[in-house]
């Protein structure tokens, strides 16, 4: 692999010859690096693949180091047509579970990782051995003692039955490593690795031919002089050294230091040791005055020149800085390297005396190689002499116009891009290794990290700078030359003959090495166990597996298992990585983090004696991640914290829940109706405020109801068998369907009804609850009224409806029969307009129109009357929202008197209770069935906690367009869902920390759980989602009525989302009806992880009382609360950086607290704003608990700041920075301009876990609880309202998703390199810089600032940077990003400064926005509805009018 461009190879002779034993049997390859080992891999990988036994398996390529990750995947990729993936420990993967990794395996089929990952992948039983068909060792003579290649062979590989094992193929340049039992370390790799070691042997020729050795020299050069009289004096570090200013800045790490930089001066020479001192103290230097010496970062800058600055980058340089000086001293080192400035400056003109021997002989060999196709290596021991040499080689008078040198080095802990002094990152090495390979740099200081796997082009120069240790080194290192005509350079000091013979003995053993691999049979190799370590030791491990999923503990796991827990602990900035503690040699002892809620015995553990301190290390790991286990620290697969996402996603119960991706957006399905058709007919009789007016017969018994409408109080009795004429059952059943649609033509819909009918109204007998089967008769024969006034008399008079033909479909109330009235008779001097002085005139102007005029009337009395206005909407108001309108309790005015003419008029046979029970109708059998579905949910799935009305509104889902819905309530249930599931949580997981029960939380309450437990209970039966507007008469037989259904059922269609917010709904509908405990019921009976039904008092234990001690005496007084139990308190305040003497830290509290100030919160805004949105109450409860806003009540209210106890200056001097700030910041500022703030998260945490600590120790009493945080928060609470202003950030969002818009993203970055702090912010879109950077005092403020400015210039329609001219989003047919339903988004994939992330949590808010306004909106659209449903009566009405002319023109 010569090029970075992967071409599609041929395999050469030597190759096959491999690749054909390999086929046969486990071997280990032992050829020459650049021979093309991978190649061969991917050839077996392709055969193997090939075959139907490795179907449902995959292929494992194994690699000792992550730079070989990248390199192998791209290769593999590019030779084979398989799905090649790759992973590293910086990919996050630690975090990863079973479900993550079943993914990873299906989409796969290569899989190339570090050999530590795919250990832990076989020790959590994430996926077996007996499914992999092939496992690829590159580098293989790593297999020995405890590296992970040999940990897999020996405690999985072997444990794997024969006929199962995967093929194994290792590839190596040094086989042997042993020189002086060269047989013994050969036959040891081939047991370790069940596979027999063999070289090219029929094809020897051509692999020379292809694997040219380069010429060896040895170069001596003089040793260096112990004194340098031409070097400055004082040299820096004796300068430093005589002032005291070392002891001081390095402490008790003095020593390691001194090696360091004297192994810098022996090898390259006073000046470049000096350097080497500038650089490290000047970065240190930077750092630790970034905070509190801001004034002194630019003088710094400005100060320091050169490469030191601009070459180190990453974290801490490393721990031998002693980070406790005092400001004098730091002041004192500032002057002292500003003195050394200008001779560290890289314009200095450096003198030859200022080098030592060796660098001369290095830029001599460098000299005679000058050539524009140039390529070398220099390998050294130390990284701080790689970082050095480089930089010094650079500016060499003889080399600066033409070398182009870099250094490359190991990772050193680092995990981000950039040089350091602890090592290099990932991205760091691409980027030197890319610009290797593609010419821009031509040589290289290297570690060790560049002798084996990467790879590098063919270099004619490779210089061995120190002393070879190991035959692997010099094979490795040698490896490098491969040119044709390169050449292999040792240094050896003059006089150090014990070097030369070392590097002798390997040049010499080097070919009767290669003998003994060359000259075996070939036959597999032994499969007895390697011997690690002290073969007592290693006989006398144990395993343990877990019986329920046979994930193994091992003692090869144990530690990586222990560190992955401690990492799992969540910590903010000022908190250090939490590991555990080791002590002891040959019997250890292991401390863990206090931070992990244990009780003090079990946060230590002493392991069995052993014979190497390393065993015991592993020994007592083994037996601490064995009992945390057994305390349910680590689960059965033992893994720390439980997966949010996939297939094995488990519930705070440790329940499955199932995968809801296949749950359809609608749901098809049958809800419960109280009007289908039966064999049976029930009358239930109607009483209008007390009077008995009509009957409502249905095929159901109907529940009992109370209905407030237009201010008469409406009561259902109960049910009444009809007693049917046994021969005219059937006529009478039709009898009563024509008059309830005579009824409802009249009173109701202005339109005929055409199928039959679910319900019936019916006349009740005066003597009987049974219906008058004979006033039906006689409406039933004229449904259109009659004009048969004869019989008419003033008895009728408020009791008979009738109907003007000129405003037909209006039905009228008869008053009184004005018999002293007539057509001629005069009109009061009032109503006298335009000219008409009578009645007739009046008649005439206005029923006449330009097509039929109205003709002469013949007289007869006119009739005074009283409009009956029609009421086709089923919209009532529930109890539980009486306080958003107010009590019904009186009637709405009486509408004017009119005047008609008799003779232009029709009546029928309704009487006015009858017409008023007709008018209330739709919303009579709307509240059926809303209590009907209800009464069936309370009966059927147990939900008894709830009243009846909080329940209809939590089960009426805002398509039903009701004029209510239950979004509301879903808020409130949420913040009572999330409470209730915490406190279940912390009680029963009281040794698992927060990160832990985060997880668990997340797989409680997720929409996927709501949606799984939803389906489970069948909680879609219950909803209702038919509008309340009836457009047309919706109680009739039309097909989607279960016939005889039981229960009796209706089909509707549901959105999916609608049951995890009914879900959530009905826990706020509890809360409303008993508080907690009404909501532990609810929640048990929804199937939720709640610990069941019993309130939490009789379930939790109190705390045992402990009298808080005098610090707490002004906190408690502010709280207006005494603990019980001190110890919590102590506890509240205890900062995770705080290693007390097995004392917990605050952040199980703050995880109770969270929660427990969300619902009052929540509960707080949903009372004082009825009328607010689910979206506004939402947005007001975040600005009320975001960070800056608590932070604020924390400082203010309580004084947080005065009782943390914390240990770390860094966390110490932030709060002190911030407090004056947040204790003048009024309120409204907090919660409207809260993204101004950044203050440390510590102090908001404390105010979290201090109202959390209050709950626990009032014995988990809400109440109580509540009135404290009311009390503590009031001022906060008291400037929310529901019209909150969104911030900066969220308006670019918002606007940006509606735009369409997917190529926009923040990148920060700093004003100040020195400063090491990100305190400024860009906002890119299509790759342009839109703004910025942006610089602020915080970045969250810069962040804003720079959003803002942003969205003016994206919207302004004139500007260059336009987004209407630089987008082309929708040009594109990109896809438009829509959040998961149900699904856990991780950090990840809502990161802000990738365009992805920027436009899923765009899309999430604008989808929040855009409920609120639909919402907002709904009323509007509902009067909307209303309007377009009258015109289109009103247009029927003209239609049937004409039909009434024509009568009227017959009767005059």
């Amino acid at each position: 692999m010569d090029s970075p461009e992967i071409a599609k190879l041929l395999p050469r002779a030597y190759q096959e010859e491999i690749f054909t034993r390999a086929q046969e049997t486990n071997i280990i390859a032992a050829l020459d690096t650049g021979s093309g080992k991978t190649f061969i891999g991917a050839l077996l990988i392709k055969s193997i693949t090939a075959l139907d036994t490795s179907n449902g398996k995959k292929v494992l390529f194994l690699v000792p180091k992550v730079p070989l990750v990248e390199q192998q995947t791209h290769f593999l990729a590019g030779q084979t047509p398989l799905r090649v993936k790759g992973y590293y420990g910086g990919m996050g993967v630690d975090q990863w579970d079973k479900n993550r990794w079943r993914r990873e395996f299906q989409q796969a089929d290569v899989l190339v990782m570090t050999a530590q990952i795919f250990y832990n992948i076989i020790a959590h039983a994430f996926w077996r051995m007996d499914k992999v068909s092939l496992i690829v060792f590159d580098e293989c003579h790593h297999a020995q003692k405890n590296h992970p290649y040999n940990a897999i062979m020996t405690e999985h590989y072997r444990n794997c039955p024969p006929e199962t094992r995967p093929k194994i193929f290792g590839m190596t340049a040094s086989p042997i490593w042993n020189l002086k039992k060269p047989q013994e370390s050969l036959q040891l790799l081939e047991s370790s690795l069940c596979a027999k070691v063999i070289a090219v042997r029929e094809h020897a020729e051509e692999l020379n031919k292809h694997s040219p050795r380069p010429t060896e020299i040895i170069r001596i050069y003089p040793s260096t002089p112990l004194e340098h009289p031409a070097y400055i004096s004082p040299s820096l570090w004796h300068y430093l050294e005589a002032s005291g200013l070392l002891y001081h800045v390095f402490d008790k790490n003095l020593d390691k230091m001194r090696g360091r930089y004297f192994v810098t001066l022996n090898a390259l020479g006073p000046y470049a040791a000096d350097c080497f001192i500038h650089s490290y103290l000047t970065h240190k230097l930077t750092e630790l005055l970034r905070q509190d010496h801001a004034t002194y970062l630019t003088q710094i800058n400005k100060s320091f020149p050169g490469y030191s600055l601009a070459n180190v980058r990453g974290n801490n340089a490393d721990a031998f800085f002693n980070n406790t000086v005092s400001k004098g001293v730091l002041e004192s080192l500032q002057g002292a390297l500003t003195h050394f400035n200008l001779h560290m400056s890289a314009d200095t003109v450096f003198l030859d005396e200022w080098f030592s021997p060796k660098f001369h002989a290095v830029v001599d060999i460098l000299r005679n190689r000058r050539s524009s196709v140039f390529q070398g290596i220099l390998f050294v021991e130390q990284r701080q002499v790689a970082m050095t040499l480089a930089k010094l080689l650079a500016r060499a008078p003889e080399l600066k116009d033409w070398l182009r040198c870099a250094e490359l080095m190991g990772h050193g802990g680092q995990t981000e891009g950039g040089n350091s002094f602890k090592g290099m990152g990932l991205k760091g090495q691409d980027e030197v290794v890319k610009s290797f390979r593609e010419g821009k740099l031509n040589f290289l200081v290297a570690t060790s990290v560049a002798e084996e796997g990467l790879d590098f082009p063919a270099c004619e120069l490779v210089i061995r700078f120190d002393a070879l240790q190991h035959m692997v080194g010099y094979v490795q290192s040698r490896g490098r030359a491969r040119h044709r005509n390169s050449t292999f350079i040792v240094m050896i000091e003059e006089n150090n003959e014990s070097e030369i013979a070392r590097y002798t003995k390997y040049r010499e053993e080097e070919p009767e090495l290669r003998r003994i691999y060359q000259g075996t049979d070939g036959e597999d190799g032994d499969d007895t166990e390697a011997d690690l370590d002290d073969p007592n030791d290693i006989s006398e491990r144990v395993s343990y597996t877990v019986p329920s999923t046979g994930a193994m503990l091992t003692y090869s796991s144990s530690i990586s298992l222990l560190n992955h827990l401690c990492a799992t602990i969540r910590r903010d900035k000022y908190t250090p990585v939490h590991r555990p503690k080791y002590y002891g040699d040959f019997e250890s002892i292991v401390d863990l983090p206090s931070a992990l809620p244990l009780p003090k015995e079990h946060l230590r553990y002493i392991g069995p004696a052993k014979r190497t301190k390393k065993e015991a290390k592993r020994a007592v790991s083994f037996e601490a991640v064995k009992a945390l286990h057994s305390l349910g620290v680590f689960d059965d697969h033992l893994s720390p914290v439980k997966a949010t996402k996939g297939d094995d996603v488990e519930d705070a119960d440790g329940r499955r829940v199932p995968d809801v991706s296949d749950v359809p957006e609608y749901l098809e399905t049958d809800v419960r109706d109280p009007w289908t058709v039966g064999p049976d007919w029930w009358l239930h009789v109607v009483y209008l405020n007390g009077r008995r007016s009509a009957g409502l017969v249905a095929c159901n018994q109907l529940p009992q109801v109370d209905l407030q409408a237009d201010g008469v109080r409406v009561v259902l009795s109960n049910a009444i068998p009809i007693q049917f004429d046994p021969y005219e059952r059937l006529a009478q059943t039709e009898l009563m369907q024509k008059f309830t649609k005579v009824g409802l033509w009249w009173c109701v819909t202005g339109r005929p009804v055409e199928l039959p009918l679910t319900c019936c109204l019916a006349p009740l007998d005066a003597a009987t609850d049974q219906p008058d089967w004979e006033l039906m008769e006689r409406a039933v024969l004229y449904p259109q009224g009659l004009y048969d006034w004869t019989g008419i008399t003033d008895e009728h008079c408020d009791s008979l409806v009738i109907m003007n033909i000129k405003k037909h479909g209006r039905p009228l109330l008869l008053h009184r029969i004005r018999r002293d009235l007539t057509p001629q008779s005069k009109l009061n001097p009032e109503d006298c307009t335009d000219g008409v002085t009578t009645y007739a005139e009046l008649f005439v102007q206005q029923y006449s129109s330009t097509s039929k005029p109205l003709l002469p009337l013949r007289g007869g009395p006119l009739l005074e009357v009283y409009p009956l206005p029609r009421r086709p909407s089923g919209l009532y108001t529930p109890n539980s929202l009486r306080y958003l309108y107010g009590p019904e309790v009186s009637a709405p005015d009486s509408p004017s008197a009119l005047i008609v003419p008799q003779e232009l008029c029709k009546w029928v046979y309704l009487s006015d209770s009858l017409t008023g029970a007709f008018r209330i109708l739709c919303r009579l059998c709307r509240r059926i069935t809303d209590v009907y579905r209800v009464h069936s949910a309370k009966n059927e799935l147990g939900i008894t906690s709830a009243e009846d009305d909080f329940l209809i509104e939590a089960f009426t889902i805002p398509s039903a367009h009701a004029g209510f819905n239950n979004q509301r309530l879903e808020t409130l249930g949420d913040a009572v869902l999330k409470l209730c599931v915490t406190v279940h949580l912390y009680n029963r997981y009281p040794h698992k920390h927060e990160g832990q029960l985060n997880s668990l939380k997340i797989n409680s309450v997720s929409n996927r759980a709501l949606l799984a437990h939803a389906r489970e209970i069948g909680l879609e039966h219950y909803i209702t989602s038919e509008s309340g507007k009836l457009r047309e008469w919706r109680y009739v037989h039309n097909g989607k009525v279960s016939a005889h259904a039981e229960p009796p059922s209706v089909q509707r269609k549901i959105p999916r989302r609608s049951l995890q917010d009914c879900m959530e709904a009905a826990l706020g509908a509890s809360f409303l009806t008993g508080g907690i405990d009404s909501s532990l019921k609810m929640g048990t009976s929804l199937s939720l992880c709640f610990g069941g039904p019993i309130r939490w008092s009789l379930r939790y234990e109190l705390p045992k009382p402990s009298r808080p001690g005098k610090l707490f005496r002004a906190l408690q007084e502010a709280l207006g609360y005494t603990f019980r139990n001190g110890e919590l308190l102590v506890e509240a305040v205890t900062h995770p950086s705080f290693q007390s003497d097995g004392g917990a830290c605050y952040q199980r509290l703050e995880f109770l607290g969270d929660a427990l100030i969300d619902l009052v919160i929540a509960k707080y805004l949903f009372q004082k704003y009825p009328k607010a949105t689910s979206g506004q109450i939402t947005w007001a409860r975040s600005r009320a608990v975001c960070a800056p806003a608590l932070a604020v009540v924390a400082v203010q209210r309580l004084s947080v700041h005065k009782y943390m106890l914390a240990n770390n200056v860094d966390l110490s001097r932030a709060i002190a920075d911030e407090v004056p700030a947040l204790s003048a910041v009024p309120y409204e500022v907090a919660v409207k301009e809260g993204w101004r703030f950044d203050p440390p998260k510590a102090i908001s945490d404390l105010l979290e876990s201090i109202l959390g600590a209050v709950l626990v120790d009032s014995g988990y009493d809400y109440e109580v609880s509540s009135n404290v945080v009311e009390h503590v928060m009031s001022g906060l609470m008291g400037v929310l309202t529901p019209h909150l202003p969104r911030d900066p950030v969220s308006e670019l969002m918002v606007w940006t998703a509606r735009a369409g818009c997917r190529k926009i993203a923040f990148r920060k970055s700093q004003s100040n390199p020195a400063a090491k702090k990100n305190d400024s912010m860009s906002v890119l879109a299509h790759d342009q810089e839109i703004v910025g950077p942006i610089t602020a005092v915080n970045l969250s403020l810069a962040k804003g600032l720079a959003s803002a400015e942003a969205l003016v210039i994206l919207a302004d329609q004139e500007s260059d940077r336009s987004l209407s001219r630089i987008c082309d989003c929708c040009k594109t047919r990109a896809q438009p990003v829509t959040p998961p339903l149900d699904e856990v988004m991780d950090e990840e994939a809502l990161d802000d400064e990738t365009e992805a992330g920027f436009a899923l949590q765009a899309a999430i808010q604008r989808n929040q926005v855009d409920e609120e306004l639909r919402l907002q909106n709904a009323a509007a659209a509902q009067e909307a509805m209303d309007i377009d449903e009258e015109e289109e009566v009103e247009a029927m009405v003209q239609d049937t009018s004409c039909v009434d002319d024509d009568i009227a023109m017959d009767i005059n």
